[in-house]
């Protein structure tokens, strides 16, 4: 069963961890200098919050499959609506190493469509080249305009 996926920038993460886990009545299952990640089943939702990023608020909705067949369903979604497809295929982003591609709505609102591979990383994203410069894991904000970085320090988006 899929699930739903919300990345918010924040400018206080200790504000926000005690705000969010209050709000949810449940500690995140993932704590990190920059970045927290709490993976409820009700609503089933994997809501992430991080300091790195271009500007507070939402930076990219996303859904999360289960396996590959799931994420093969939502590739052919966002293909069928008529959208450029960035596919990064395996990359390492939020602590993790996931299958992914992203898609923007009209208004340029980035979605995301992942699969979580197994194992963690230590790193919130690697630095990775592709044809356009685009790093792996900044790509909400090349989807939208946004200057990509490619310095590889992480200040731009990710899951």
């Amino acid at each position: 069963m899929k699930r739903f996926h919300v990345h918010l920038h924040v400018d206080d993460l200790a504000k926000s961890i005690a705000f969010y886990s209050k709000l949810f009545a449940s500690p995140p299952a993932r704590v990190e200098t920059d970045y927290a990640k709490w993976m409820l089943d009700d609503p089933r939702i994997n809501f992430a919050i991080s300091t790195v990023g271009h500007s507070k608020g939402i930076d990219h909705l996303g859904i999360q499959a289960e396996d590959e067949a799931e994420l093969a369903e939502l590739k052919t979604r966002g293909l069928a609506a008529d959208r450029t497809l960035l596919d990064e295929g395996e990359t390492v982003c939020c602590y993790a190493r996931s299958e992914k591609h992203w898609v923007t709505d009209p208004q340029g609102i980035a979605w995301e469509h992942f699969q979580t591979l197994d194992g963690t990383v230590p790193v919130y994203g690697q630095q990775k080249p592709v044809a356009k410069a685009d790093s792996a894991c900044f790509a909400p904000g090349a989807l939208r305009g946004i200057p990509v970085n490619v310095s590889g320090n992480a200040k731009g988006a990710c899951c």
